[in-house]
């Protein structure tokens, strides 16, 4: 009975050292080699304005450092080891990862047992090739403009576009053969904060992810810009030169609702503006001079009012006093509640002054004309 109990125990003891412990956080391996005793490491985030904040600082003692911690999911941070420039991107998951600090460039230290920082580093290093394959041309370019050679000239500026396209595709292809990798959901935000990008292409390449991936968090998070998104991008075509500018109404400053269609003219200029807005205000005299020019010819304006943000303890004192101030004699109306109007979300305002010019069927022929432009266009129309 002695000999069996033992043995029991013996072989309950190996069973429980070969089962594999699964973790309810991550936990960081650092290889620090070369590093002194002492040196501190940091791990960082983005806040929500895009600033750096500390998480967690280790120290590193016998050329090792650790971090231990829990995500919600996986998420971005940057590594930090003072005494070394630069920093290394690591996307932190709930698990066991090791990471071989490089002490001449932290940027090419190796993680190790993450399949989303083996994707990073992936991305990474195609990119580094075609930033290198890039400065080559471009070192080539300014050695043939120096030599006057117009045609070599000619054949490295083609190549040039042709990195340059690469380099703005493989974002989107990245995405598309790795789309169950988490750092698909990371590139794919970090695209949708660029000025410039083919949005309605971001949005094709989130619609080919795994299902998993869209059903994360991050996933998550990413389809509710896409959605805000959306209603810019229609905001957008609603508002494009040719189109019929969209019918709108809202309180005038006596408290009556007043609607585009009410006041449309034989040229109508729709006006976005704001008592606190002082590129408007300075702008404002400009359009009182078209205005007494050209209204008895037909022109009309209805300022769209952006009053209404957190700073004014008035807002529609401060809309009423600016219009008496400025001498604005045609419709106002306002809505007072800053960029988050109804007006201003269909007509896609994302900073004023901003206006449209519509002609009598209310059909948008120009846009964003201030000083001498605008006095032009409407003189063209009406004279």
């Amino acid at each position: 009975m002695k000999i069996f109990i033992k043995t029991l125990s013996i072989v309950l003891l190996i069973t429980s050292c070969n089962t594999e412990v699964k973790r309810d956080g991550y936990l960081i391996h650092g290889n620090a080699k070369g590093i002194y005793n002492g040196i501190r490491v940091y791990l960082k985030t983005l806040d929500q304005n895009n600033r750096q904040v500390d998480v967690d600082t280790a120290i590193v003692m016998h050329e090792k450092f650790s971090f231990e911690g829990k995500v919600l999911g996986p998420e971005m941070f940057f590594l930090y080891v003072n005494s070394v420039n630069g920093n290394l991107p690591i996307i932190i998951e709930n698990s066991e990862m090791t990471i071989d600090i490089d002490k001449d460039n932290l940027a090419s230290s190796i993680v190790h047992g993450s399949k989303t920082n083996e994707a990073l580093n992936a991305y990474n290093e195609q990119l580094k090739g075609l930033n290198d394959k890039r400065r080559e041309i471009s070192l080539a370019l300014r050695e043939a403009a120096q030599t006057n050679d117009n045609e070599k000239t000619a054949l490295l500026n083609k190549d040039l576009a042709e990195i340059n396209l690469q380099m703005a595709n493989k974002p989107f292809e990245f995405v598309q053969d790795h789309g169950d990798n988490f750092y698909s959901l990371i590139l794919l935000e970090s695209m949708l904060k660029r000025k410039n990008e083919d949005l309605q292409k971001v949005i094709d390449t989130y619609q080919g992810l795994d299902e998993t991936l869209k059903a994360s968090t991050k996933g998550k998070e990413i389809l509710a810009q896409i959605e805000n998104i959306k209603i810019i991008l229609e905001a957008q075509k609603r508002t494009e030169i040719g189109e019929i500018a969209p019918e709108f109404s809202a309180p005038t400053p006596e408290g009556k609702m007043l609607g585009l269609n009410d006041i449309k003219g034989k040229v109508t200029l729709i006006d976005f503006w704001a008592a606190w807005c002082g590129p408007c205000r300075r702008e404002n005299p400009n359009i009182v001079k078209v205005y007494e020019k050209y209204h008895d010819k037909g022109l009309e304006i209805i300022g769209v009012s952006l009053d209404g943000n957190m700073r004014q303890t008035d807002p529609k004192a401060a809309w009423v006093k600016a219009i008496e101030d400025d001498r604005l004699t045609w419709h106002q109306v306002s809505n007072l509640n800053y960029f988050n109007g109804p007006i201003a979300k269909m007509y896609n305002i994302q900073s004023i002054p901003s206006s449209f010019i519509l002609d009598a069927e209310g059909k948008i022929i120009a846009k964003n004309l201030r000083g001498p432009a605008l006095e032009a266009k409407i003189a063209e129309l009406l004279d």
